[in-house]
């Protein structure tokens, strides 16, 4: 299980190498645990990472498929895309 960790605001640049290790993990044949972390009054951008997470999962579509829809649970948004079999 490899996990992989955004801000509710996460610039386009660390998005797209964030997305770059989570399509190497998945490639190696680990989980995928992505998650927004939302500190202090951040929390009120849920939607903002709830985009995020849905736009990583659809991006990596070929690679591996959704387990887990996002889900908020405290302070965290979270995701679990599991390998495609190859």
């Amino acid at each position: 299980m490899k996990e992989i960790r955004f801000g509710p605001n996460t610039d386009d640049h660390d998005y797209e190498f964030k997305k770059k290790h989570a399509i190497k993990f998945l490639s190696d044949g680990a989980k995928l645990k992505a998650y927004v972390f939302f500190k202090g009054r951040s929390i009120v951008y849920k939607d903002q990472g709830q985009i995020l997470l849905l736009r990583l999962a659809q991006e990596l579509e070929e690679y591996g498929k959704v387990e887990q829809m996002p889900r908020l649970e405290g302070k965290r948004m979270t995701m679990f895309i599991a390998p495609k079999k190859k």
